[in-house]
């Protein structure tokens, strides 16, 4: 005689129908974006949703403290938001049938406006949130009917204070707990294949990859100015190299774009409207520079700066054959995803290197740093021009458009601010007493420094040695010699631009225009 199951056990598998119900509709709404080559799947439209919406006191908060990780906690989240759903969906089924279908239709319309508020969408792009819908609801209903039969079954007595039912109800319970278990297996596994099958099937980012790989560029090869490093033990090369370079945007699956699908529209307040692919900017032949790119999001003494070498097509001339008509005085640039921001004109138009970029350190862009074409703005915070997957440049007016970082609080034109970083010694770190070889780097991109300045326990500032720079448009890396006694120490850096302004002490916040303030170093030295 099968054992009498409580009715605790009995429920308890109504919630794990949810969780596999729920389970199967998210893998096939992933099989079915990979298979469409759908890059933005419901869960990660609601995810970029959520980017989007979110004020920017909180984005500045997550970028301060969590980084690159803040994205990762973001899925984290809505993956425990969406397992405990699902669950308590199972549960209310049991009971209410129409309350899953109540749940399912909100969190497929969410997903659906989602993906309708995104980039470039179209009609198949609501597909995979159909496929997922229908999944759900076809999924539970046959995975909750063999327990909602069993349940119907009339318990016999049970025996005096039990809380078990009768051997009726228990043959009728164990049925369905097995036809239950079974159907569970056989569409777990076949949900499981869907997504392995679409993730083989359509995964585009991987074709885009080998494109990528077997892509040929006629770029010169980066070759790092003599002098311009220099002789510090343990200072980060001058040229970044680009998988250590930052990483920072908006998109939570990036845009895989193959060259033969890319193309640039020019237009607003110019001419004649001006429609590039990539061989068009390849027959136009590429210019090189090394740029120095930082993030409005680095705190004093961040990690968001790096210098690379770019090859692309300058802006000024794509402006200037365009004709750009009086009284514009921004550029609003748009990325494959949706994301934009709006350029100073005059930045995209003087003498400085400002270029559609194909190539970084002498190899094709990598996806996630702007393939096949991104733009790059010496002198400018990326927040204001440093576009990845640009697919639209609108000629136009500030007071005419709403980009997007601004309209989070953060200031309209974006000047990079002067900035010097100590690198050599590292914080915490103990050196021998005596004299100590120091470092770092300063930036202050389109304008140049001309000093570097090194204080230590708030003494004299002592001038340090400057590397050799080919132009204003990157950092410049530091180096000296300073007598260190015994103990512990405090070291900070001031840079001065090449118009002769010392950079400022006073700290302020990146919000709303980049951080101020001087970098600070602690460290020990001891008695060799």
């Amino acid at each position: 005689m099968a054992p009498r199951p409580t009715l605790e056990q009995r429920a308890l598998v109504w919630p794990l129908a949810g969780l596999v119900a729920g389970a199967a509709g998210m893998l096939t709404s992933y099989a079915a974006a990979m298979v469409l080559t759908v890059r933005e799947a419901p869960v990660v439209a609601i995810a970029e949703l959520v980017v989007r919406t979110t004020p920017g006191p909180i984005v500045s908060f997550a970028l301060k403290f969590l980084g690159a990780w803040n994205k990762t906690l973001l899925l984290s989240v809505m993956a425990v938001l969406t397992v405990v759903l699902f669950w308590y969906v199972g549960a209310w089924a049991r009971r209410r049938w129409w309350v899953p279908v109540l749940v399912y239709s909100l969190m497929a319309t969410l997903a659906a406006v989602a993906v309708l508020l995104s980039a470039d969408w179209s009609g198949v792009d609501l597909l995979p949130v159909a496929v997922g819908y229908v999944t759900w609801l076809v999924v539970l209903s046959l995975l909750t009917e063999p327990l909602r039969r069993a349940d119907s079954v009339p318990a016999d007595e049970a025996e005096p204070g039990s809380t078990g039912v009768g051997s009726t109800g228990s043959a009728a319970y164990s049925r369905g707990r097995r036809q239950f278990l079974v159907r569970a297996g056989l569409l777990g596994a076949a949900a499981v294949a869907a997504g392995v099958a679409g993730r083989v099937v359509g995964s585009g980012r991987r074709q885009v990859e080998e494109v990528r790989r077997l892509l040929r560029l006629d770029v010169r090869a980066p070759r790092v100015p003599a002098g311009a490093h220099p002789d510090v033990p343990g200072l980060d090369p001058w040229q970044t190299p680009t998988e250590e370079f930052y990483k920072i945007h908006t998109a939570i699956v990036v845009p895989a774009i193959e060259p033969a699908d890319w193309s640039l529209r020019i237009h607003g307040m110019v001419e004649r409207e001006v429609v590039l692919g990539y061989q068009d900017l390849l027959d136009r032949g590429l210019t090189d520079a090394w740029v120095t790119l930082c993030c409005v999001s680095n705190p004093i003494g961040g990690p968001l700066v790096g210098n690379a070498w770019w090859s692309g097509v300058r802006t000024a001339d794509l402006l200037a054959e365009a004709g750009v008509l009086d009284g514009a005085d921004a550029v609003l640039q748009t990325s494959q995803d949706g994301w934009n921001c709006a350029t100073p004109l005059e930045a995209l138009t003087d003498d400085r290197d400002a270029m559609l970029a194909l190539a970084m350190n002498g190899s094709p862009l990598p996806i996630e740093h702007g393939f096949p074409v991104r733009m790059v703005v010496p002198g400018l915070y990326g927040y204001v021009s440093a576009t990845k997957w640009v697919v639209d440049l609108e000629v136009t007016r500030f007071a005419d458009v709403d980009a997007y970082w601004t309209q989070r609080g953060w200031g309209e034109l974006g000047p990079v601010k002067t900035a010097s970083r100590i690198d050599v010694p590292r914080s915490g770190s103990t050196v021998a007493a005596g004299p100590v070889r120091v470092g770092g780097v300063a930036w202050h991109q389109h304008t140049g420094i001309s000093a570097v300045e090194v204080s230590l326990d708030g003494g004299p500032w002592q001038p340090m040695e400057l590397g050799r720079v080919p132009s204003a448009d990157t950092w410049v890396q530091w180096g000296g010699t300073v007598d260190v006694g015994p103990g512990d120490h405090l070291m900070r850096v001031r840079a001065t631009d090449a118009d002769g302004v010392v950079q400022t002490p006073v700290e302020r916040d990146v919000l709303p225009d980049g951080a101020t303030g001087h970098d600070v170093v602690d460290f020990s030295a001891e008695e060799a």
